[in-house]
């Protein structure tokens, strides 16, 4: 499961519009979930426009950037066609084209920053384009502009009632209001205009999720991974549905695909674990959670199951020292006290294990493992003195 995390900076001229006030920096774009073409894929691309330019009927320079930028967005290569939007952009700095292919980029790049500055610059070229204002609402939502994002959304719905973009930012705000069944009819009317949007997909998800219908829910993000295989959200969520239904067989290979995307995502990690451990295999679960240790140290979830890892693998010496540092974390827990005493006794160390256990007999007289393992522990300590 481990795979180094890929950041991608992007960084071109700066975008600049005809206006004194429009100017977006320089588009510096690190991917949340980087899954874009590598660097031949755009050297292919390019070196096909080469050769378009030399055809005959060759029509001009705007004709070959958009040829280029198809087809990659066509391969969802959105790191190099955002550098060619950006190129057609300081070509033809009004045409709006290059600006919304632009801001695509950057909503699927989830570079909300920039995409909010080149809305700005887009909307100044031609303040009613319903597609420029919904793309400036999306990134204000995702940076909790909530007031702003909504302004914007309802303007581009007042433009066009059919604009998908505009009812999965509405549903999307509606999930964040916690208003789940207006968020269910928006997302159903997204689903209406873009049947294979897994934006509107996932969002039908959260809504019927957070209704308890988990089923329908998993269902709503089974139909956004048909669409995207790669969604680590609905990858996240379809986990979360089938730990909370019991089918942790299917967690396990749910969650290592996710982690294939993001080696260090901590939800699918602790989705790993908690199947895991309900599935009995010590040694995957001490392997993930030793992982989700390196990401979050002091993170007692990951230390607790590693430990447990380390003893349902037998190996109690290392579960020993794992315990150490689950008491460091949470020194006064009964139950990591008496399975620290538990692993000394079956270390055969039983005067320690009477000790701890007498520690957590302490902090809960009517504690019974407790008591038990000090029983056990103080007997065979003298047994063996008689030997």
């Amino acid at each position: 499961m481990k795979i180094d995390d890929e950041n991608v900076t992007v960084a071109q001229e700066s975008l600049t519009g005809t206006r004194e006030h429009t100017h977006v920096e320089a588009i510096s774009v690190q991917e949340s979930n980087p899954h874009t073409s590598g660097d031949m894929e755009g050297s292919n691309v390019r070196a096909d426009t080469k050769l378009l330019r030399e055809q005959p009927g060759y029509t001009g320079e705007r004709e070959a950037l958009r040829h280029d930028a198809d087809i990659l967005m066509a391969e969802k290569n959105w790191r190099d066609a955002l550098t060619v939007f950006t190129e057609w952009i300081g070509a033809y700095p009004e045409d709006e084209e290059a600006y919304l292919g632009a801001a695509q980029c950057l909503d699927m790049l989830n570079n909300f920053e920039q995409l909010e500055q080149i809305t700005r610059v887009l909307l100044d070229l031609n303040p009613t384009l319903a597609l420029a204002l919904a793309y400036r609402a999306r990134a204000l939502q995702k940076l909790e502009r909530l007031s702003e994002a909504k302004i914007a959304n309802d303007q581009a719905l007042l433009l066009d009632t059919n604009l998908p973009l505009a009812w999965i930012n509405r549903s999307g705000l509606q999930l964040l209001q916690q208003k789940f069944a207006e968020a269910l009819r928006s997302s159903e009317r997204a689903i209406v205009l873009a049947p294979e949007d897994v934006r509107a997909w996932a969002n039908r998800g959260m809504a019927l999720l957070n209704s308890e219908r988990l089923l329908e829910a998993l269902d709503a993000f089974d139909h956004s991974l048909r669409f995207d295989p790669n969604a680590l959200f609905s990858l996240q969520m379809r986990g979360e549905i089938l730990c909370r239904l019991g089918r942790m067989r299917d967690v396990i290979p749910n969650a290592r695909h996710a982690l294939t995307l993001v080696p260090t995502d901590v939800m699918s990690m602790t989705q790993a674990i908690q199947a895991l451990r309900a599935l009995e295999q010590y040694e995957a679960l001490q392997e993930v959670a030793h992982e989700l240790i390196k990401v979050q140290p002091d993170n007692l979830f990951a230390w607790e199951h590693y430990m447990r890892g380390l003893r349902g693998s037998g190996n109690f010496e290392e579960a020993n020292s794992a315990l150490d540092h689950v008491l460091e974390l949470d020194p006064r827990n009964v139950r990591f006290i008496t399975m620290k005493a538990d692993t000394l006794y079956r270390l055969q160390r039983y005067r320690e294990a009477a000790g701890v256990a007498e520690q957590a007999i302490k902090l809960d007289y009517e504690y019974a493992p407790a008591r038990r393992i000090r029983e056990k522990a103080i007997k065979l300590m003298y047994q063996q003195k008689k030997k």
